[in-house]
């Protein structure tokens, strides 16, 4: 099956899922996760729609915007090193993983050397897992308050990922998590902070997590097929 195929399909179960959430699907933007594919399939997943691509690594992404001819929009999806802030800041239109204040005071700084603001997500650790990055469900509201005082930096919303191995509706209780996290920060009526966007949800449960209020959805199987 060609990537364009998959791209169908992976559209079609995310118009469904928001059909049944009674949402617009114009309400969900799919982000394909393009981590270790090539040029070559990154320009086709283009080509054939998916516009915005996620990467996991500043570094890699950096070399494939290099040889990538298409304009491409970037996401970091993964975790993101103090010592790699100033690359990813010049060219990540949204980083979906801020999890901690140092690591926003270091976008900030560099955002500032550059005069521009960086578009934030912060990730949230709903599933508990100590493999996993992320501030804890109820650490959310101080950090967000710590990092609207930031000049360079806007809070748009939040991140999490799921349980290990819980995917389909095994993934939805992390969700309804998030999803009510988001309504407590919007309540607080924090100034400069927007939490218009939830990024939840992968190839095993992206459905689940329109359902239950994604905004932005993280898919890289499904698209690209199983990694070499």
């Amino acid at each position: 099956m060609s990537i364009e195929e998959r791209l169908n399909t992976v559209r079609e179960r995310i118009a469904r899922a928001a059909e049944r959430a009674g949402r617009r699907v114009e309400e969900v933007t799919l982000v394909a996760v393009s981590k270790t594919r090539t040029v070559a399939e990154i320009e086709e997943a283009f080509r054939a729609g998916a516009q915005v691509l996620g990467e996991n690594r500043v570094q890699e992404a950096d070399e494939k915007r290099g040889a990538v001819s298409l304009p491409v929009r970037w996401h970091l999806v993964g975790h993101l090193q103090t010592n790699k802030v100033g690359k990813a800041v010049e060219f990540f239109e949204l980083i979906h993983s801020v999890d901690r204040l140092h690591l926003a005071q270091e976008i900030d700084r560099r955002a500032g050397r550059m005069g521009k603001v960086v578009d934030v997500l912060i990730q949230v650790n709903t599933s508990g897992e100590g493999s996993k990055s992320g501030v804890a469900p109820d650490g959310v509201l101080d950090l967000v308050a710590a990092v609207s005082e930031l000049r360079s930096v806007r809070v748009r919303g939040l991140m999490t990922i799921g349980a290990l191995g819980a995917e389909g509706d095994r993934a939805r209780p992390f969700f309804i998590q998030l999803r009510e996290i988001r309504d407590r920060v919007d309540a607080a009526g924090i100034a400069g902070v927007s939490v218009e966007h939830l990024s939840m949800g992968m190839t095993g449960d992206f459905e689940a997590a329109i359902e239950e209020g994604a905004t932005l959805v993280r898919v890289g199987t499904a698209l690209f097929g199983e990694r070499p």
